[in-house]
Parts: C-alpha cells; structure tokens; sequence
C-alpha cells in the first residue's frame, strides 16, 4: 500500500466526503491501493500502460492486450455508472455504522434512486465477505463458542387475519388447542437458522445460514472450522452431545438453570446475535432469506474487526481494510435477484 493510501486519508465521514468529492482523488487513492508498485494491466498483467488523462482510464500498450481498464475493472464496482465519490461515501458508511445503513438513507445521501442503493449496499456486502478461512481454536488449545439463532419476524407480529387461531372445534364439536396455533409460538416455523462460531482467544465470529438445525449440520459445521482438541462451549443443544467422540472438548450449560458457570458460557456469540437482530429489525426491516447470508457477512465484518483494547482499528482502518477486499468479486443485478445463476448460501 503506498504512503498516498495511507497519510492523506482522514478518519472521519465529514472529511472522507470532502477528500473525495475530487475525481482524480478517487481515481488515484483506488489505484494507489490496487496497484502500490505501479499500475499493471488486470486482463494480461503488463506494466506497458498509459493513461488516458481526460477519461481517466487507462490502456494496455501489449500487442496481444490493448484492451482498456479502469480502477473499477474486475471489481465489485465494474461497470457502474456510479461515480467513485458516491462509492466511498456508502463503503464508509456501511463498514462504520454499527447498526448498518439502510438503501434510503444511502439513496438520500447520494442522491440515487432507492434501487441503485440497494444494489450497491449489496456489491459492497459482497467485497466484505472473507474467503479461504482457517481453522479456529489456535490449533487445538482454544476456546471457541458454539450457538445457533433463529432470524425471522415473530408471530405475534402477523396481522391477525393471518395469524392461526388458538382454539378450533372437532368433529364432535369438543374444543381444544390448535397445533398450528402452538407451533407458531417462541421461534415459529418460517424463521431461518443460523449457526455462529467464536473464537475467545482471536475475537473473531464465523457465522452462516444452516439448511436446519440438526446433529449432522451442527456437527459438520464445526469440524470444518474448528481444529480437532479445542473446546467447544455450547448450550445442552443435544446437537452437540458427540463432540468428544469427534476429538474435541466439550463442555455445555444449561439455559434453564443458569448463563455462566465460570468460563463456560455462549455470551460472546448471544452479543453478535443481539447485533444482528438489532441491525435488521431497526435499520433494514425486512430481509428476505435468500439475501440473509449477506447481511451476516457485513455484520461479521463490523464484528471481526471492531476497536478493541488489542485491536485499536478506527473508521480509517476499516475503510482502508474494505476497499482492499473490493476486487476479483462480482455480482450482477440479475444474479443478485435470482433471475440467472440463482445459488445457495455458502455452507458454514
């Protein structure tokens, strides 16, 4: 990263919106970040380039290329007519904004339509995603918490006219409780689970949507992330019970009876899951499930890398930290709605 990126970028919102309110502020800072060595030509990697100065772009000088490319090429950000001030006033608003923002107040702020905002909150989410994740547990002598959550609107939040009665008459006319009725009670039947991970010794949360919660899926997610001799905290989720035969310490306590027992409790993860809910009931609504997986990927991003005595990131750091995750990621809008290449969230 060049020292452009680094000492000239200020570390507040007012500042960042007048730092680049310049075009040519933009266009440097982001090659300043992609291309800390020079710029290099993204379809063939040549270093003979020129830059066309009046459309801010430039142009492979390799016979075989001579393709043109901008800062935006190959990124969450291609082909968006959106200009790159626009751009980095959301991303610094969506990385810093502890309860999220939602499209309008992006829309408002950008003077964008409402849906341009919400595609862009969505490109965003996407660089925010990690990949290639190791193994939690510090190779086996960590802590780690284990939890599972329910996202969903609560029943008695349904219009009554769509809400099942409580009471319903038999064929012999004898009244009793509806089953239906019972199991829209506490969590409800159309709620999305989702399986949260944390590291104690790194601070660090994993999260994902899960296709439901059952030994199988409980399991599988922890041996995927987790190193084999690390102890696993958990609630009496009877989900859990096999760990020791997989390897690991296990070590549980009972919701019923108690929340802390010592050190073995799940309050870290039941804190990132107050977040969440937090974050999608008062900024963003409603949030369909197929988009859910997205709106975890930001949180977690805010999580993992919020101010801490061991970790002292400000707003800069996490902006600088998101812009640099932007490229080799793309999303079109009709693979974001499901109309082409519809896929599955990502397994934990």
């Amino acid at each position: 990263m060049s020292d452009f990126a680094t000492t000239n970028l200020p570390k507040n919102l007012l500042g960042a919106i007048r730092y680049f309110a310049d075009p040519d502020v933009c266009v440097d800072f982001m090659s300043s970040m992609r291309w800390p060595n020079g710029v290099v030509c993204p379809h063939c990697a040549s270093e003979r380039v020129s830059y066309l100065k009046s459309r801010r772009i430039w142009k492979c000088l390799n016979r075989d290329c001579y393709k043109q490319f901008s800062v935006k090429t190959q990124s969450v950000f291609e082909d968006s007519p959106v200009p790159l001030d626009k751009w980095m006033v959301a991303v610094w608003m969506v990385v810093n904004c502890r309860n999220g923002v939602s499209s309008y107040e992006i829309a408002r702020i950008n003077k964008v339509t409402q849906k341009t905002a919400w595609f862009m909150l969505h490109r965003i989410r996407l660089a925010l995603r990690r990949g290639n994740w190791e193994l939690m547990g510090t190779d086996g002598t960590g802590n780690v918490e284990a939890d599972e959550s329910w996202i969903g609107g609560a029943p008695r939040n349904k219009h009554k006219s769509n809400r099942e009665p409580r009471f319903m008459l038999t064929a012999w006319d004898t009244v009793i409780e509806n089953p239906k009725w019972r199991a829209e009670q506490g969590r409800g039947t159309k709620k999305t689970p989702v399986m949260g991970l944390l590291d104690r010794e790194a601070r660090q949360v994993r999260a994902g949507v899960i296709p439901r919660v059952s030994r199988e899926v409980l399991q599988d997610a922890i041996l995927n992330n987790v190193s084999k001799g690390s102890r696993i905290l958990t609630d009496e989720n009877h989900g859990y019970t096999s760990l020791p035969k997989l390897d690991f310490v296990h070590e549980a306590v009972n919701h019923v009876k108690e929340y802390v027992r010592g050190d073995v409790h799940t309050n870290g993860l039941e804190n990132f899951w107050s977040l969440l809910k937090r974050s999608l009931r008062g900024t963003y609504v409603a949030v369909e499930p197929f988009h859910l997986d997205r709106y975890l990927d930001e949180q977690m991003f805010r999580y993992n890398n919020r101010t801490t005595k061991d970790n002292p990131l400000d707003d800069r750091d996490r902006f600088m930290l998101a812009i640099s995750q932007i490229w080799d990621k793309r999303i079109t809008f009709a693979e974001l709605t499901g109309k082409v290449g519809q896929t599955e969230p990502e397994a934990l």
